[in-house]
C-alpha cells in the first residue's frame, strides 16, 4: 500500500482550506494535532478541552471536521459529545484508543463519521480528516472491529433484492442503471430504495443520504472496503 505523506492530504492550490476543530481534554494532543493540521495546510478554527466549551467559544464559526478525543475527562456521554459536535454543523471524526469497543460503537451510532486511532501516524490521521471533509465514509478496521464486537449491533432485514439495489446504489450507481442491472424499472428500484431507508429507521439507523447508505452497507457486510490503514477503500 503506498504510504500517505503529509503533502497529499493539503489542500490543492486555490482550494479552500479545510476547516477543523479540536476536542480533547489533554493539551499536548490539541497542540500536537493543531500543529499537524497546519502543518499540512487545514485551517484550525478552534480547540477545546469538551464539547460543550467547544461549542460555546466556536461562536458564529463553522467547521468541516471535529476531532474528537472520545473519552473525555468531565464525565460527559460519548452520544451527547458526538452530538453536539454535530449539532455545529460539522462531521465527526473520533480520536480513540484502541481498545475502548463499546465507547467506540456508541460514537458510530450517534453519527460519528469513523474512528482513528491515536495510535496511527499522523499522516494517517491528517489523511482521515481529509476523507471525512470530502464527504466520504472512513472505512478502517477499528470501526468492524466496534460493530463486530457488539452482538447488539441492530441490522435491518433486508430482502434479497433489497440487498442487491443497496449494493449497486451505495457501490456509486445512480438509480437509474442499479435499475437496468437488474432488469428492473426504475419505479420499481426507487421504492426499493425507499423500503430500505424505512428499514434503517425502524431500527434506529437512518440513512437519509447516499454516504449514510454506504456506512451501512458496510456496517452490515453488503460491501467491502475495510482498510486498515484507516484509508478511503474506494479511491
Amino acid at each position: 500500500m503506498t504510504q500517505i505523506t503529509p503533502e497529499a492530504t493539503a489542500p490543492a492550490q486555490g482550494s479552500t482550506a479545510v476547516r477543523v476543530g479540536i476536542i480533547d481534554d489533554h493539551e499536548s494532543v490539541r497542540l500536537g494535532l493543531k500543529a499537524a493540521c497546519e502543518n499540512v495546510g487545514y485551517e484550525v478554527i478552534h480547540t477545546a478541552a469538551s464539547a460543550r466549551e467547544f461549542v460555546e467559544g466556536l461562536g458564529d464559526r463553522s467547521c468541516d471536521v471535529v476531532v474528537l478525543d472520545l473519552s473525555l475527562g468531565d464525565g460527559s456521554v460519548v452520544t451527547e459529545n458526538v452530538r453536539l459536535a454535530q449539532g455545529t454543523g460539522s462531521s465527526v471524526l473520533v480520536h480513540s484508543i484502541a481498545d475502548r469497543v463499546a465507547l467506540v460503537r456508541e460514537a458510530l451510532a450517534a453519527g460519528a463519521a469513523g474512528v482513528i486511532p491515536k495510535s496511527s501516524a499522523t499522516a494517517t490521521v491528517m489523511a482521515a480528516i481529509a476523507t471525512v471533509a470530502r464527504g466520504d465514509v472512513l472505512n478502517n478496521l477499528e470501526w468492524a472491529t466496534a460493530i463486530d464486537a457488539d452482538s447488539d449491533f441492530a441490522k435491518a432485514q433486508l430482502g434479497r433484492r433489497e440487498r442487491d439495489v443497496l449494493h449497486l446504489y451505495a457501490s456509486g450507481l445512480p438509480l437509474k442503471m442499479v435499475a437496468m442491472q437488474l432488469g428492473i424499472a426504475h419505479s420499481t428500484a426507487r421504492e426499493y430504495l425507499d423500503r430500505i431507508r424505512v428499514k434503517y429507521i425502524e431500527v434506529g439507523r437512518p440513512a437519509p443520504t447516499k454516504v449514510d447508505l454506504l456506512r451501512r452497507a458496510v456496517e452490515d457486510g453488503i460491501l467491502p472496503g475495510l482498510d486498515p490503514d484507516g484509508g478511503d477503500a474506494r479511491a
